[in-house]
């Protein structure tokens, strides 16, 4: 229907809520968009995660969306949404791959107590997370789901679990800081 359209006069039919212009929108630029994201995901399924997102949010912001490049307007949505999908991807393999490392240095009875107490710590720190983002940070941490396994068990977006793990790290960050700056103040003493 909407074939002959330029993406500007669908761009202004998607602001009075046009499904037809969307779904010709959809199917214009979903190929160059999946291409985009496959270069640097090289993953099937978190590209589909990222055109989701992105339709997503056009179809939401529809009535607002200003745009006079559409094609480089979705192919920079979906370059921005790859690289908090890489940087979300590394935070969980950092966290892991740190807890791995550091269960593996303790291997004496000193170092089993040390590891026991840290353990502690962080089952404290999560007791004084919200309600949900204890949740989120549980799921993730002690399950180890990702971002999309949580949000489908939870029924809530990715975004929001992006937000809840964003919320959790930097409040442990904080945590950890301070219990190794009292530490030391002791230590040094």
């Amino acid at each position: 229907m909407y074939k002959d359209y330029s993406d500007i006069e669908l761009v202004s039919l998607l602001n009075t809520s046009s499904r037809a212009a969307f779904d010709e929108i959809y199917r214009r630029h979903w190929s160059a968009m999946y291409t985009v994201a496959f270069n640097v995901l090289k993953d099937h399924d978190g590209c589909m995660d990222v055109l989701q997102d992105v339709f997503i949010w056009v179809w939401n912001h529809r009535e607002d969306l200003e745009v006079t490049s559409l094609k480089s307007y979705l192919i920079s949505a979906v370059k921005y949404k790859v690289a908090n999908a890489l940087r979300n991807t590394r935070l969980r393999e950092s966290f892991h791959n740190g807890m791995e490392n550091l269960e593996a240095s303790f291997n004496n009875s000193d170092s089993e107590l040390e590891l026991k107490e840290l353990k502690t710590a962080i089952v404290q720190f999560t007791e004084g997370l919200p309600a949900r983002c204890k949740e989120v940070f549980l799921l993730s941490r002690t399950e180890q789901l990702s971002n999309k396994e949580i949000a489908e068990k939870m029924g809530i977006s990715e975004k929001a679990v992006e937000r809840q793990m964003t919320t959790a790290i930097k409040r442990l960050k904080v945590s950890f800081l301070r219990v190794f700056v009292v530490s030391l103040i002791v230590f040094l003493s």
